[in-house]
């Protein structure tokens, strides 16, 4: 089977290369990987029945199908039709606080490990988390159909969900407040600094983003007067997909918030705060999610950057 598949795509580019001279297929991929408004097409992107209609209008063949342009697009895995949003990195220290951030991922700081008294914490706020009731009753699944949820509902407020995960021993902390911001960001430190092992651990090291309630030298400044043994490490800018904590606020969203369908604030925090009590409770549960992504993946995911 496998000799079969050879063979048929040995013809086939036999086949174009009787039909259509290289540098017609150059051109062709060429214009695949043009924004279609550069070229005066008032498109956004590609489809291939698109592609192929516009190959034909230039001129650049006469005829050809969409299987062969396929074909010559996926040589090269240039599909143009696909997009995905990015942001482009303006630290100009990247490289230096992303090699903090991963290393301390690993057990190191300064190219030393940790000891048994030092402890990494990623923080962040998930910020208005809606409580949203459903105007009927949501049913769940039945054989063949799945769970009925409502699409209209009444909202009933929303909480700041905040929340902190021991990189290293896999435990989380989180809380709800009423709105995000200094004060509430601090009431979250402290409700983990005031327990054992961190309130009497050697350094404390708490991953966090740029975000207003802990940014710079101020809020480094403002927490260690409160807790010395704090070490606040900050994330380059537009990167909080570095912070581990991201990865259990998705977890949160997909197994805790949807579909969202809840009767009171009351409801939402007792669901959340639950949650947290749910996957302390299991040693199955509690991994370190570098070791989960790494088994999921094959490697490592948090790698410092060379």
């Amino acid at each position: 089977m496998r000799k079969g598949y050879k063979d048929f795509k040995i013809n086939h580019e036999e086949d174009d290369q009787a039909l259509f001279p290289p540098g017609v297929i150059v051109e062709v991929k060429s214009m695949a990987c043009e924004l279609p408004t550069k070229l005066g097409i008032p498109l956004s992107r590609f489809s291939m029945a698109e592609l192929r209609r516009e190959v034909i209008d230039r001129g650049i063949v006469a005829q050809v199908s969409g299987a062969t342009l396929w074909r010559w697009l996926s040589e090269d895995a240039i599909k143009p039709w696909r997009y995905r949003s990015w942001i482009f990195p303006r630290d100009t220290k990247f490289r230096e606080k992303a090699n903090r951030v991963l290393s301390l991922y690993e057990g190191l700081w300064d190219d030393k490990p940790l000891g048994s008294n030092e402890f990494v914490l990623s923080a962040d706020e998930k910020t208005s988390i809606q409580a949203r009731q459903r105007r009927r009753t949501t049913k769940g699944p039945r054989p063949q159909q799945n769970m009925l949820v409502e699409h209209e509902y009444k909202q009933k407020g929303a909480w700041a969900y905040l929340a902190a995960w021991d990189v290293r021993r896999a435990k989380v902390f989180g809380r709800c407040e009423s709105r995000s911001g200094i004060a509430s960001f601090d009431r979250m430190v402290g409700q983990v600094m005031c327990q054992e092992p961190y309130c009497s651990a050697e350094r404390v090291f708490w991953i966090v983003d740029n975000g207003s309630s802990h940014r710079g030298e101020k809020a480094c400044a403002r927490l260690k007067a409160q807790w010395p043994t704090i070490e606040l490490v900050h994330l380059p800018v537009h990167a909080s997909w570095l912070n581990q904590i991201e990865i259990y606020f998705s977890i949160v969203q997909r197994k805790v918030l949807t579909p969202n369908d809840f009767s009171s604030l009351l409801e939402l925090e007792e669901r959340l705060l639950g949650w947290v009590f749910f996957l302390s409770s299991s040693k199955e549960r509690r991994k370190p999610l570098s070791k989960v992504a790494s088994s999921r993946r094959g490697r490592t995911p948090f790698c410092p950057l060379r």
